[in-house]
């Protein structure tokens, strides 16, 4: 026995150092994507936001398709009523701002929050509409000639002017901040400028009721819907308004807001 002890200690005492140790060349667990700093996995993070702009309320939700691409969902809804006199007629109407339409956000430079978006709305009713009124005995203009409301029936009718020619309609926006931060975290501001090109503007004017008056005295009247030089001269500053607003086939997008991310999966 006390030769088998004295074998027992020489052993040990001249082990290799760390022999009865952890083997220190064991593989460390896997790191997360996060620790890493690499951006999320594919379509496993959603990012929703709110915010404001010049299509009213606006509202975005967000997935990240890869490292350099989201995709996006937009909602823009706003209403105003208003009144107005335009050459001599009694407008009441409303603002209807309703769109909705997607984006692929490009970001070249991952880490940092510039991005194009091109995309596309494919819900548009951007339109004024208004019910137009001509107060009996009062004068109104078309295409520059003026005609009188009859006194015994004023003149009434619609109009309005749609901002939806083209559908669906193509758009192209940059912006700074992105929903879905490469670099972590949970909250953004994300700021959006573009266009999008919904094509001419349409405007639409019909008096429906009512009789028209080529003189104040009355004396030369008709109604609305069987005076030929009265019809002629609607068509005219019909014309005129399509022109003036022409302008608006490319339309204008801004929205800034607050936005929130969180892994879905």
């Amino acid at each position: 026995m006390k030769h088998l002890a004295f074998f027992l200690t020489l052993t040990l005492l001249t082990a290799p150092a760390g022999l009865f140790a952890q083997n220190s060349d064991q593989p460390a667990p896997p790191q997360s994507r996060a620790e890493k700093g690499e951006s999320p996995a594919p379509f496993s993070r959603l990012a929703i936001s709110g915010g404001v702009g010049a299509n009213g309320i606006n509202m975005q939700v967000a997935v990240e398709a890869n490292r350099f691409i989201n995709i996006r969902g937009i909602g823009n809804y706003f209403n105003y009523s208003l009144t107005k006199t335009v050459n001599g007629t009694n407008d009441s109407g409303t603002l209807n701002f309703a769109t909705g339409g997607v984006s692929v956000d490009l970001y070249p430079f991952p880490n940092h929050g510039w991005r194009l978006s091109p995309g596309a709305l494919f819900y548009n009713q951007n339109a004024v509409t208004a019910t137009v009124n001509v107060a009996g005995g009062d004068s109104f203009t078309m295409d520059n000639t003026k005609f009188w409301s009859s006194t015994t029936s004023p003149v009434s009718g619609s109009g309005g002017i749609f901002l939806n020619k083209t559908n669906p309609a193509f758009t192209m926006t940059t912006g700074w901040g992105n929903l879905i931060s490469r670099r972590g975290g949970h909250f953004s501001v994300p700021f959006e400028i573009g266009a999008a090109f919904v094509g001419s503007p349409t405007v639409k004017l019909n008096f429906v009721n009512g009789v028209v008056c080529a003189d104040q005295a009355q004396t030369e009247c008709s109604s609305v819907t069987a005076y030929p030089a009265f019809t002629s001269d609607v068509n005219a500053q019909i014309a005129i308004y399509n022109n003036d607003l022409n302008v608006l086939k490319v339309y204008p997008i801004m929205s800034i807001g607050i936005g929130y991310n969180f892994k879905i999966y």
